[in-house]
């Protein structure tokens, strides 16, 4: 069967690939979306705060990184298979799901040790540690799942299958707003309710679409197969990328630190205003995870041809969609924020963050798309130091210096254009001089 990835129309493959990724991410924040609405609306907004504050930038930290070792797998899947090497995809998925055991459970009993420690150091307000706590130190139970259902999803994806996880994540999105309303409405559970709902679903999904990745391989577990060197490999171009998700990670805590400082009403709308801008994030991201699977398996084919031209169509569709979802979102911004909170306070610095913001966030596109172009080809340590260094480390550095000064919501909110200038003007120049041109033909990059 021809591989319509290496060999098809370019921009219609990437939009048949990119739909069911972009309509799984959707899915996939309204769990998170459940979580906040249900507890905004039926506890109330120091629970709200407590959900999505502090706690939810450790459970950011914590799938980013994974999420950035899964590319590393999905990389080399995606190269092995362009080039037609069935033995090595199935010694690397397999490789990669062991891994995931192992690190799910160090991480649940750090995790629950740790709860307390990291919400201190987030300077977590004493009102909402309580519920904070519950709420995380449930979720850590759950953390092979997690890891689980994002490797398998990110190993499908990479073998041109991005169908059947949107499938899983329908249902146990689904299942996981009815679990919603009857462990907090019905059971009255509070926060512990919300954490237990997704962690079920959770596991469900993990079940589901690691049946679905060892029926497209055809090959029963074999530890035999899971060999050093496929984990070398797999760690060798996952870990950059898993600190650079972790490097952003850290610096949206530092920034949560400011935003704890500026009050419970501020830290409920910069929550509430993150799952809005999820929606945006989510288009510019599927697109991301298009282009380094694109430029993977063509890179693998050795068609650099190809890898250039699905760089250049990725960036062309983002921005064209990107640009009308924010504009939607502008548009109704005031009784989608409604939907949250009926506080007054936090309605008003919700829609100040989102009509300041979501312009800004254009400019990251370029960062985005050509971060995974180079991750397609294996390149992954300038990319990741560029982005540390642009993004993360001018906010630091802005916050640091200006906070103290201007102890405002706008001051931390102008940390996100001034990084995304800078860091998308070295990504440019980077892609010039660096990316592979239609004269090179791809080594041994793995």
């Amino acid at each position: 069967m021809e591989n319509k990835i290496t060999h098809g129309i370019i921009w219609k493959q990437l939009l048949f690939f990119f739909f069911p990724i972009v309509l799984g991410s959707l899915f996939q924040q309204i769990y998170g979306l459940a979580d906040t609405m249900i507890v905004g609306r039926f506890i109330g907004k120091t629970a709200l705060a407590a959900v999505g504050g502090s706690s939810s930038r450790i459970v950011d930290l914590l799938v980013g990184f994974f999420v950035g070792l899964s590319s590393g797998a999905a990389v080399i899947v995606a190269q092995y298979h362009g080039a037609n090497d069935t033995k090595k995809v199935t010694a690397t998925i397999q490789s990669a799901l062991l891994f995931c055991v192992i690190s799910g459970l160090l991480v649940t009993v750090a995790g629950i040790a740790l709860t307390r420690n990291m919400l201190t150091l987030l300077a977590t307000p004493l009102d909402t540690m309580p519920q904070a706590m519950t709420y995380l130190t449930i979720y850590f139970m759950g953390t092979v799942f997690n890891l689980l259902y994002n490797m398998a999803a990110a190993l499908l994806r990479a073998l041109g299958d991005s169908r059947r996880p949107l499938y899983v994540l329908i249902m146990t999105c689904i299942l996981n707003i009815a679990l919603d309303l009857f462990f907090v409405v019905t059971l009255d559970l509070g926060v512990a309710g919300a954490a237990l709902a997704t962690i079920l679903c959770q596991a469900v999904s993990a079940i589901l679409v690691l049946l679905m990745l060892f029926k497209t391989i055809q090959e029963k577990w074999n530890f035999r197969a899971c060999e050093t060197g496929y984990l070398k490999d797999i760690l060798r171009l996952g870990i950059p990328v898993a600190m650079e998700s972790l490097t952003y990670s850290m610096t949206n805590s530092f920034i949560q630190i400011y935003i704890n400082i500026l009050g419970t009403g501020t830290i409920a709308a910069w929550s509430v205003a993150g799952k809005i801008d999820a929606f945006f994030w989510m288009f510019m991201n599927a697109f991301s995870i298009a282009a380094t699977t694109f430029v993977a398996q063509n890179y693998g084919a050795g068609f650099i041809d190809r890898v250039r031209k699905s760089v250049k169509v990725c960036l062309i569709m983002t921005y064209i969609s990107s640009i009308v979802i924010a504009g939607l979102i502008l548009t109704f911004i005031q009784p989608i924020f409604s939907l949250f909170t009926t506080d007054q306070e936090v309605f008003q610095y919700g829609i100040q963050i989102e009509y300041y913001l979501m312009p800004t966030y254009l400019i990251f596109i370029i960062i985005s798309i050509i971060s995974g172009a180079f991750r397609g080809v294996g390149k992954v340590m300038v990319p990741m130091l560029l982005s540390c260094g642009g993004v993360c480390l001018i906010r630091i550095v802005w916050l640091t210096v200006a906070f103290p000064e201007h102890s405002t919501l706008k001051t931390v909110m102008f940390s996100y254009p001034l990084s995304y200038v800078i860091t998308a003007l070295l990504f440019v120049i980077y892609y010039w001089l660096r990316f592979p041109k239609n004269k090179e033909l791809p080594g041994n990059s793995l």
